[in-house]
């Protein structure tokens, strides 16, 4: 059965990743070509679905932990976020002044049953993989992800090369997008759950278990992990409207620039796990930090479309070792019979931060301009390494506390 649900969540993680790549990666080129949105509004573009996880966390957390089975609601959170690519055709048939801001709802809107979803695959698929195969089945998965995105954006890019302001091709992707998404849920519903039977009293106290918080090692990774989160998506929008605004960059642009970053992380996938084996998830992520630092400083040192490329792909390497490192941290952080809690934790935390940290970004912007805004951001970026740093060095000095007693 573990192969066999290896094998299902590689199908249904290529279909989520096309369905994604179809429509989310041109939203703010969507909004700013054919909306006319405002820097504001590209900024909610990174900083709404967060908001709205924030919100809908801790409900879908409550629902889920008192699930026996948790693949079918899974799956129909899917279906209703997928079908919501169906109100995106229309946005354009609104009034021009309500259109970013009609865009924006729907966007929202996406991430209630959205959260829910996120949640629940991870818990989902926490429990059919074992410890002892997630470094290997997830760098395997994401770099073969990776492939698949690179190829799609590549596609997208090439066939709408000619068509940044022509709305009806945007309207074609929403659409392709949600029939991907019923993919999606075609392959979760394929996975064979193990129901594991709850008690009366697991399920009346399923809101949470605040013992979590009393494990140092889950209790450094939050603090670590939203450090590192908080100045790494500061610079989303940013770096959306300084491609679109600054450089210039059409559909053909944003689609090379999404396969140059993608093309990178395929080939470093196996390198971060090979590291993260020898030394540790968390000494590697020290080094994925300082990388990362250096993206936004480097991208504003010209608008050469070029030059940015080679930029993505130096940002390719780090941001394949965040994706892997980051979410194997997690689960191996978080205390086995308490995983659930975790995992919630961490997403309303989370979401949280990427509100807040895009809307500092482009009050930022706003203040000092896009150069200073940026060197702000790699400057974070740095500090959330040496924050990283500062918890290997302590795990350190348990592991030789511990193996002198």
């Amino acid at each position: 059965m573990r192969a066999y649900n290896e094998k299902i969540s590689i199908y249904h993680g290529m279909v989520s990743t096309i369905a994604v790549n179809l429509a989310s990666n041109f939203f703010p080129i969507f909004a700013i070509s054919i909306l006319g949105a405002t820097n504001y509004q590209v900024g909610f573009i990174s900083s709404l679905p967060p908001l709205v996880a924030l919100i809908m966390t801790i409900p879908a957390a409550i629902l889920l932990n008192r699930l026996e089975a948790q693949k079918k609601t899974v799956a129909m959170s899917v279906l209703g976020a997928r079908a919501l690519f169906l109100l995106l055709i229309g946005v354009i048939f609104i009034p021009s002044a309500y259109q970013a801001w009609a865009f924006l709802i729907i966007i929202a809107l996406m991430n209630v049953p959205g959260t829910i979803s996120n949640i629940g695959w991870q818990t989902l698929i926490s429990g059919m993989i074992k410890d002892d195969r997630r470094g290997s089945f997830f760098s395997d998965r994401n770099r073969l992800l990776t492939i698949v995105g690179m190829i799609t954006t590549l596609i997208i890019g090439i066939v709408m090369k000619k068509q940044t302001d022509n709305a009806a091709a945007y309207q074609c992707l929403f659409f392709l997008a949600f029939v991907f998404g019923l993919l999606e849920v075609f392959f979760l519903m394929k996975h064979k759950e193990t129901v594991q039977p709850k008690s009366k009293k697991e399920q009346k106290n399923a809101l949470m278990d605040w013992s979590i918080f009393k494990d140092q090692g889950y209790k450094w990774f939050l603090i670590t992990a939203l450090c590192f989160n908080f100045s790494w998506q500061m610079a989303w929008g940013l770096f959306n409207i300084y491609n679109v605004r600054y450089a210039h960059a059409t559909i053909l642009w944003i689609s090379i620039f999404s396969v140059a970053n993608q093309l990178v992380q395929i080939f470093s996938f196996p390198l971060w796990k090979k590291w993260a084996e020898q030394k540790s998830n968390t000494l590697m992520l020290v080094w994925v930090a300082a990388g990362m630092a250096t993206a936004p400083f480097l991208t504003v040192l010209s608008t050469n479309l070029v030059y940015l490329t080679f930029v993505q792909m130096q940002s390719g390497f780090f941001v394949s070792g965040t994706t892997l490192l980051l979410f194997n941290l997690l689960l191996e952080q978080s205390p086995k019979e308490k995983r659930t809690y975790c995992i919630t934790t961490y997403n309303v935390l989370l979401s949280f931060v990427a509100f807040i940290a895009p809307q500092i970004g482009i009050w930022l912007l706003e203040v000092t301009g896009i150069q200073k805004a940026m060197e702000i951001s790699s400057l974070l970026r740095f500090i959330s390494a040496l924050v990283f740093l500062l918890m290997y060095i302590r795990f350190m000095k348990n592991k030789i506390q511990l193996g002198k007693l």
